[in-house]
């Protein structure tokens, strides 16, 4: 029976070797959901539901939903199990690929039955495309944006010559950008910043964008202060 945990690191190489171009974000929160995988291919988000032969449907109804919400296109990839039957709990548009693991025929040898390992390749993982994904025709841009950190909005703000309304919200500047560009060049966007991203980096940026927003606000609060003190003094 194979577990999640058997099927990540397999399944990863398969989606590079499939698609090209490729990078992998796991463990993302989209609405209620958290989504298995984010699969970053050019122009495109793809979101992967992983239900392994230990898993049940009990909220995969509720994950569709969200799914569909934030990417551009969506694949559920299914133990054996579930191979046969998932395809009522996804809707068309959504890929399927089913894990198969079988037995390779090897047998451990002598050296490592003395050392007590036995050998690693008597299985093998074999992956099948059962559907191919389609568009998403619930893909909502300004869900799909939210994956983007105030940073990354920020340089595609620079980029095409936006207002930086930097005492905005994300929000707002979300709207903004969906608003004034094609959506072909958001998603363009969104793909070529996440295939760039570098977590260090980027987290020191933000706690720097948050010492700049905190030292303001203290600025503010002061001269309402002084303000405050004034207007005691003058009455």
């Amino acid at each position: 029976m194979l577990l999640d945990k058997d099927i990540r690191e397999p399944l990863f190489d398969f989606l590079e070797e499939r698609y090209g171009k490729v990078r992998i974000l796991e463990e993302k929160t989209v609405g209620n959901s958290r989504a298995d995988v984010v699969m970053v291919i050019p122009d495109k988000i793809v979101g992967i539901e992983i239900k392994s032969d230990a898993d049940t449907y009990t909220r995969l109804e509720s994950q569709v939903a969200d799914y569909d919400l934030y990417f551009d296109q969506n694949i559920v990839v299914v133990g054996s199990t579930h191979a046969g039957h998932v395809a009522e709990h996804v809707p068309d548009y959504w890929g399927i690929i089913s894990v198969e693991e079988y037995d390779t025929g090897s047998k451990p040898d002598a050296e490592g039955l003395e050392d007590g390992v036995s050998d690693k390749l008597t299985h093998k993982i074999d992956f099948y495309v059962v559907r191919e994904m389609q568009p998403n025709p619930r893909a909502d841009l300004l869900r799909t944006i939210r994956i983007l950190w105030r940073p990354e909005l920020a340089h595609i703000q620079e980029t095409y010559s936006l207002p930086m309304y930097k005492g905005k919200s994300k929000d707002f500047v979300r709207t903004l950008i969906v608003d004034r560009l094609p959506a072909e060049i958001v998603h363009h966007e969104i793909s070529e910043i996440l295939f760039e991203r570098d977590y260090a980096a980027m987290i020191e940026q933000i706690q720097e964008f948050r010492k700049a927003q905190a030292a303001k606000r203290g600025k503010t609060i002061r001269r309402k202060k002084k303000r405050y003190r004034r207007k005691k003094r003058d009455a």
